[in-house]
């Protein structure tokens, strides 16, 4: 089995980590690229960050016309949400960050906190959380197992990070997974019990999850190469879980400080879902799962 673990607030502690992640993004927004003064800037950010709080249910992470995750599911989602939110929504921050990135791959907002986020947190101290280094030797060297480390980014940073925990056994990246990755044209749908085919699940009345995330769809396939079976654990529902979920991979939801009530009650509701109160109950948990069959 591969059991692919995401690093940033599953393995590591994030929510003591946005608050200098969001500091930094600040520097270099008003330093770099907007020109203004970071007073000002920081209290536009909170005024909106607390306008996003409000509502969390109409706010998010938004790619490509799609929302990728909620403002409220991590706390460094809420950091992005936010930047989002503050350099779309005035005309002259959105003009400074077009000249910035001005071959954007999705568009320059997307690309600027994309670039804000892998920058600032590869400058972050190792924060991982109690159990971290233990629960990765307990699964490196358990017969059949072999765990994945899970991120967005190309793996350099939690490479360098992993190294700290002087790891017996090792571990291996599963990086540049795009999560976040939207694309309104995929056609591709997931056979819900209940719904039929989907491409979007309603998991509540107020949040529907989006899955056309084929870049992500593509990585947990190329995972699953010559049979492995997978389970897949991580802090937040919408980005790492809710596609293995309907590709018929268990999924393990870590609730953390910042778990929001609707996503570990969408995760329990399904089949192969399961909320884990702690890191050190996952090898149990994984010894009592029934593996299914293929992978849609």
């Amino acid at each position: 089995m591969k059991v692919i673990i995401d690093f940033d607030g599953t393995l590591t502690a994030e929510e003591t980590q946005a608050r200098p992640l969001a500091e930094r993004c600040l520097d270099t927004l008003a330093g770099e690229i907007l020109r203004v003064p970071r007073p000002r800037l920081e209290v536009e950010y909170e005024e909106t960050r607390a306008r996003l709080l409000r509502a969390p249910h109409r706010h998010g992470w938004m790619v490509r016309g799609l929302l990728t995750s909620y403002c409220d599911e991590g706390a460094f989602i809420l950091n992005t949400s936010t930047l989002q939110a503050l350099l779309s929504e005035q005309p002259t921050y959105l003009e400074s960050v077009a000249d910035a990135f001005p071959n954007a791959e999705y568009d320059p907002v997307a690309d600027c906190i994309n670039h804000l986020f892998h920058r600032h947190t590869a400058e972050l101290p190792p924060a991982f959380r109690p159990g971290a280094r233990h629960l990765l030797e307990a699964l490196g060297s358990r017969p059949g197992c072999q765990p994945l480390i899970l991120t967005n980014s190309l793996g350099d940073k939690v490479r360098r990070l992993l190294e700290t925990l002087h790891l017996e056994a090792g571990a291996d990246i599963l990086g540049d997974t795009r999560q976040y990755d939207m694309d309104p044209t995929w056609t591709h749908r997931f056979p819900h019990p209940l719904l039929g085919d989907i491409q979007v699940w309603p998991v509540s009345p107020e949040r529907s999850v989006d899955l056309r995330r084929p870049a992500y769809h593509r990585a947990l396939l190329v995972a699953a190469a010559g049979g492995s079976p997978l389970a897949v654990v991580a802090d937040t529902f919408s980005l790492p879980g809710a596609l293995p979920l309907l590709m018929d991979i268990p999924f393990f939801l870590l609730r953390t400080p910042y778990t929001p009530d609707w996503c570990a009650q969408a995760v329990s509701a399904h089949p192969l879902g399961h909320v884990l109160e702690d890191l050190a109950h996952l090898p149990d948990a994984l010894g009592r799962l029934d593996m299914p069959g293929d992978l849609r």
